[in-house]
């Protein structure tokens, strides 16, 4: 028993160095394989977002999930994801971008979920002020891009293709400016009450480019989970322009080889 969990160790490790970053911890063990996978979306984004990562994952057989994240408030946000959740017919990849990350922070508990994956995004401790905590890291260029109205903020054009959207082909870049949902100002100030990665394995994938959120607050968090990691040459929205190796990672945690 013992020769076969080393054996099984060892498996994630080769499959994650083929990924193209850095490992911080391997799984002590194969990671369960899971039959469906919840993507969840950050702030200024919709589930179109994953709309390249999504095709990868079926092809692999993977039942995939877009939660339509409110970005009304945490509590609207997670209810839109345990909805999600409880549509699943067992063993589930919890996935989240950017500010998605406080979601499945707070949610990823749910048994059906088997692990946890990061792409350039928050992950908060319990309770956590997350905005102290950014704020001992560089602030990125986007943050003078934020138009607020009426209680919701947006990104002004400029900043969402030059900052948040760096590294994506311009036309997609000028698409998903277009679907941008718009963000509760109050959002970001939301604590959790749980923090799942405590006791799920993690993954996550730091943005080596990211100018939205500073990728060694991204480094921290993922060290402070203590996740396997992977870094990207990519900015924001890795998800967009490097789908292969977002998709490679989700499949990793799921236990299957693509």
């Amino acid at each position: 028993m013992t020769k076969l969990r080393t054996l099984a160790a060892m498996a994630v490790g080769v499959l994650t160095g083929t990924l193209g970053g850095f490992e911080t911890r391997a799984q002590p063990a194969a990671p369960v394989e899971a039959r469906n996978v919840v993507l969840v979306h950050g702030a200024w984004a919709d589930g179109s977002s994953w709309a390249e990562v999504i095709p990868r994952l079926q092809a692999a057989g993977v039942k995939v999930t877009a939660v339509q994240n409110p970005l009304t408030s945490l509590a609207d946000s997670v209810a839109a994801t345990r909805r999600a959740l409880a549509l699943q017919d067992g063993p589930t990849v919890l996935v989240a971008h950017s500010w998605g990350g406080t979601v499945i922070s707070e949610v990823g508990g749910d048994p059906k979920v088997t692990a946890l994956v990061y792409v350039a995004a928050r992950a908060p401790d319990t309770g956590e002020d997350f905005v102290a905590l950014s704020g001992k890291f560089p602030t990125g260029p986007v943050r003078a891009g934020i138009e607020e109205r009426d209680g919701f903020t947006r990104l002004s054009e400029d900043s969402f293709l030059k900052y948040f959207a760096n590294g994506v082909e311009h036309k997609k870049a000028e698409v998903l400016y277009s679907v941008q949902e718009p963000a509760a100002a109050s959002l970001f100030g939301g604590r959790t009450t749980a923090a799942a990665w405590h006791s799920k394995p993690s993954w996550y994938t730091a943005s080596k480019q990211d100018q939205t959120i500073n990728p060694d607050l991204e480094r921290f968090l993922a060290k402070r989970m203590n996740a396997t990691t992977v870094e990207l040459d990519a900015g924001h929205l890795s998800l967009v322009s490097h789908p292969k190796e977002i998709a490679d990672l989700i499949l990793a945690a799921a236990g299957r080889r693509n």
